[in-house]
């Protein structure tokens, strides 16, 4: 599990851009797999046949991340960019990309004894910001970079003390929980499916949506913990098992499926955190419209600081999210 977490992390995968991810993906998915596609999108479809065909159930996990697109090049040879995805501009600051085919560059900005005092004292936005790639004009960084490349965060991940740090590790971890849940056997017929795109509007969600016909949708997604603010913030934490979400801000998970769910996470002894209501919208939104609606419940793997250049995630919550999963394909008959 750590060393698969830890290769998924330092490949690049900046939504629209997911090649490198989506070769690895597939090539580990194939010996588990009755059936393996890559949809239009980009999303892996992998097939496993069940005991019993009469019900099919969809598990999800995006394995997109946030990035940058280049958008102009200067005269000086610098980069501007635009986001792909939610990126705080305060987190990139001085934190090193790699653009293109693998051209290394430093996100920058005007040096503070440059600045005038509103800009020192207001938030900076993103399109203050540039890429140095080293070049000396634009004419010596057309060479290696053009207009349309994408550019992600270049961090090595590091495994200590049960946790990881990397980047993109929000999709990432629940990337690792689904592979591991694909070298089982179940009941019914399963659909696990990597989804691209999901960063920029659950795209490769929505497709799937339409694509593949279930019983019920379990979508594995991430939500950042708050252990690290203090007593002050009540909420989730590393190393507190699997997140179970019960409405975010395109769905409300179903109730029925998501108590059932609970209590037999609880009689089976898998860790389990509640969260009322989580802040972000998650691919489930875009699944529960597949076949004209279908019961769909969420699971989160805790994350810090995502969305950044350097997340920390606990191999513990992955793999109890795994374990999770597999109750979910193993006992969710009996409600449906």
């Amino acid at each position: 599990m750590d060393k698969f977490l830890k290769t998924l992390s330092e490949l690049n995968g900046v939504s629209g851009s997911e090649t490198s991810v989506r070769n690895f993906l597939s090539e580990r998915a194939k010996p588990y797999a009755d059936e393996i596609k890559i949809d239009s999108m980009g999303n892996i479809i992998v097939f496993k046949r069940g005991l019993d065909s009469s019900k099919t159930l969809l598990v999800t996990a995006n394995m997109d991340e946030p990035g940058f697109i280049i958008s102009k090049i200067t005269d000086k040879g610098y980069l501007k960019f635009k986001q792909v995805g939610n990126v705080d501009p305060r987190k990139i600051i001085s934190k090193k990309v790699v653009v293109g085919s693998g051209v290394k560059g430093v996100i920058g900005m005007k040096a503070i004894h440059l600045q005038t005092r509103a800009e020192r004292e207001n938030v900076v936005k993103a399109d203050k910001l540039f890429i140095d790639i080293g070049a000396e004009d634009k004419e010596s960084a057309e060479k290696r970079v053009k207009i349309g490349d994408y550019a992600a965060f270049d961090t090595d991940a590091l495994v200590i003390d049960g946790r990881i740090k990397g980047k993109a590790l929000d999709r990432s971890g629940c990337c690792a929980a689904l592979m591991d849940v694909l070298e089982g056997k179940y009941p019914y017929d399963v659909y696990a499916c990597f989804l691209a795109q999901s960063e920029v509007g659950s795209r490769g969600a929505k497709i799937i949506a339409h694509s593949v016909n279930a019983d019920a949708v379990l979508s594995i997604t991430s939500a950042d913990t708050t252990d690290m603010y203090g007593k002050t913030v009540s909420g989730t934490k590393l190393d507190g098992g699997t997140i179970i979400n019960y409405a975010d801000k395109n769905v409300i998970a179903d109730k029925e499926l998501t108590a059932f769910m609970s209590d037999e996470a609880e009689k089976t002894g898998i860790k389990v955190q509640k969260k009322p209501l989580t802040d972000f919208a998650s691919d489930a939104g875009a699944l529960q419209y597949n076949a004209g609606g279908v019961r769909c419940i969420s699971a989160a793997v805790p994350c810090r600081y995502s969305h950044s250049p350097v997340s920390i995630m606990s191999l513990g919550d992955v793999s109890n999210t795994a374990a999770y999963v597999r109750l979910f394909l193993n006992k969710i008959g009996e409600m449906l």
